[in-house]
């Protein structure tokens, strides 16, 4: 087994401190841990982030920061011809990574949804978002771009109380918009807004098995146990090798997908034992 991991950017030589401790169990159960220099690859230069990693490694998992689609295909380029094969190819990690790939297989376990490519600086009209949202139910929603919300800037930057007010809407997204900057994701996201309770609990699936469960990295004290019965037959539907899905309960009971993301570059909470995650995975 070997992990791609994210160097220090200080001291190239070494794993980030963040995933140390991810790196110190694979390493304890006979696998090899190779460093990508992912400051490189945000800047564009895939061939130098991976100058670093052996040639004719073979199949490799990724476990470190987040990264666009599009640099998640040229690391897979540059990896591929020095002999390196990522397990999760590139459409595998758009589909997890990227609320449009995963969202049509789970929509029967997750709020209503509706989106819009959009450019980053450039926010929708408020007639083009009229027309989007109308497939939703009338009442709150939040919104977001296809990977990341603002929920840290609720009020003016996620959420909207009623959706069918346009002028509320335009503005929130508008925010969002000038707050991811050049870090704006595919597009917007509207999403109908639920109420949940209990908090959020974090699943890890490695081919279509759960392997791991537990707290949400945002509230590590709060430890819900999901159900997942529902949610598996979704996730085995979506073929991807390596996914997490951030589960809630509704107040009628039922667990709802809050978010799929793409198990690379999924969190793991504190407290949790890598091993276990790494004890689940292929060999090969």
């Amino acid at each position: 087994m070997t992990i791609l991991m994210c160097a220090d950017p200080l001291n190239p030589r070494r794993v980030d401190e963040h995933f140390a401790r991810e790196a110190e169990s694979v390493r304890a159960l006979g696998g090899s841990v190779a460093l990508i220099d992912h400051d490189a690859l945000q800047q564009g230069d895939a061939a130098m982030a991976v100058h670093r990693v052996p040639r004719d490694l073979g199949t490799v998992w990724y476990r470190g920061w987040m990264m666009t689609s599009v640099q998640y295909t040229a690391l897979a380029s540059v990896l591929g011809a020095r002999g390196v094969t990522m397990a999760v190819p590139p459409d595998g990690y758009q589909k997890a990574h990227e609320l449009p790939g995963w969202y049509d297989t789970f929509a029967g376990v997750t709020p209503t949804s509706v989106w819009l490519p959009t450019r980053p600086g450039t926010p929708p009209g408020k007639d083009r978002l009229a027309q989007l949202v109308r497939p939703l139910p009338k009442g709150p929603a939040i919104v977001k771009d296809y990977v990341k919300s603002r929920k840290h800037e609720w009020d003016e930057a996620c959420f909207v109380p009623d959706v069918t007010d346009v002028d509320r809407l335009h503005a929130v997204v508008s925010r969002l918009v000038e707050l991811q900057g050049d870090s704006l994701a595919g597009g917007i996201v509207v999403r109908e807004f639920e109420t949940y309770e209990g908090g959020e609990a974090r699943v890890w699936w490695v081919d279509g098995e759960p392997v791991l469960a537990g707290p949400h990295p945002d509230t590590p004290e709060v430890r819900p146990r999901p159900l997942t019965e529902t949610i598996a037959p979704c996730v085995r539907s979506l073929g991807c090798r390596f996914i997490t899905t951030d589960l809630a309960r509704r107040a009628d009971g039922t667990w709802r997908v809050v978010e799929t993301g793409d198990g690379q570059v999924s969190d793991l909470p504190a407290g949790a034992e890598p091993a276990d995650l790494y004890l689940s995975f292929p060999i090969r």
